[in-house]
């Protein structure tokens, strides 16, 4: 598989998120203090929007939404510099994610996620079929793991990867949440990816998919996450695998092939870094970078992005 030029069409969800920051842990029954904005979030809208602020000048969306807030998410997206097509949903309002930041000493601004999808996740396989030219100038196709979550949605992911391989066009694809992933299950999520170019999961994800029966890691207990990138990479052409704070692993053909270091960062807010990397290596693969050169711009983007409140680029 090789770098091409083109544009970017990103598939995947537009969610609403509340940031909740707060120093000290939640208590049961009581108040505590946080601060809290709302911003426009969703894996594959944050995907997009790191891409085009990352120097690629055609970067597409897909994806739905609601009535209550079309406007506004349209508006952001284009304000970053992403052409969107948002369905808008009449039955569903769009989807809602409560991020709970920990900002206190030591907390390493990890968070937690309330997710409810709302619209993002009804996105259908008739909704591609509708907009027969989505792939028309496209170099690279990218949908987000949170499709793969729900029948309709997943319908949608199937029909754009089959599509995108009848026109030869690369496919990326992140997990998204290792939490509902393994409720989907990892064999279920591995068959639905058949074909995909290039996997960008987080070390969980890998873990949790090379531990499955058929996934190519050889064993299922006890796998580290440099046997999983491999592991993986015997299904995938490129893994991907991103580490935070410990940079990235890149896997091809059963080996790891490189090791790449984080930058340092204060972090703020870990919302939305693995998209910021996602976004940044698409720009640079678009832009022509090799593999590493491309992991490198991506960890560049992840240690920017955790030193911002959101999931997307100030």
């Amino acid at each position: 598989m090789s770098s091409r030029g083109g544009a970017l069409l990103v598939v995947g969800d537009v969610v609403t998120d509340i940031v909740a920051r707060h120093r000290t842990p939640p208590v049961p029954g009581t108040d505590t203090a946080a601060a809290i904005r709302t911003v426009p979030g969703g894996a594959g809208a944050n995907v997009a929007c790191w891409a085009a602020s990352w120097g690629c000048r055609d970067v597409r969306l897909l994806g739905r939404v609601g009535a209550d807030s079309a406007t506004w998410h349209e508006e952001a997206l284009t304000r970053a510099g992403v052409r969107s097509r948002l369905i808008v949903d009449s039955e569903a309002p769009t989807g809602t994610v409560i991020c709970l930041v920990d900002g206190g000493v030591g907390g390493g601004a990890e968070r937690t996620f309330l997710t409810d999808s709302g619209a993002s996740l009804r996105l259908s396989g008739a909704d591609w079929s509708s907009a027969p030219d989505l792939l028309d100038g496209v170099g690279w196709l990218h949908l987000s793991g949170y499709l793969f979550f729900a029948e309709p949605s997943r319908e949608a992911a199937e029909a754009a990867l089959a599509a995108a391989r009848a026109r030869g066009v690369p496919v990326s694809v992140d997990p998204a949440s290792a939490g509902f992933l393994a409720e989907l299950g990892a064999e279920r999520f591995l068959a639905a990816t058949e074909g995909v170019d290039v996997l960008l999961p987080s070390e969980g994800e890998a873990r949790l998919l090379a531990g499955a029966p058929g996934a190519g890691a050889g064993r299922e207990v006890g796998l580290g996450v440099t046997d999983a990138a491999a592991g993986l990479s015997r299904r995938y052409p490129v893994v991907v695998v991103k580490q935070g704070a410990a940079g990235a692993l890149v896997a091809r053909g059963g080996e790891v092939r490189a090791k790449i270091p984080a930058l340092p960062a204060t972090a703020r807010d870990s919302t939305g870094a693995g998209d910021a990397f996602t976004g940044a290596f698409l720009a640079a693969r678009l832009d022509g970078a090799g593999l590493y050169e491309a992991s490198a711009e991506g960890c560049r983007a992840g240690a920017r992005a955790v030193e911002l409140v959101g999931g997307r680029p100030g």
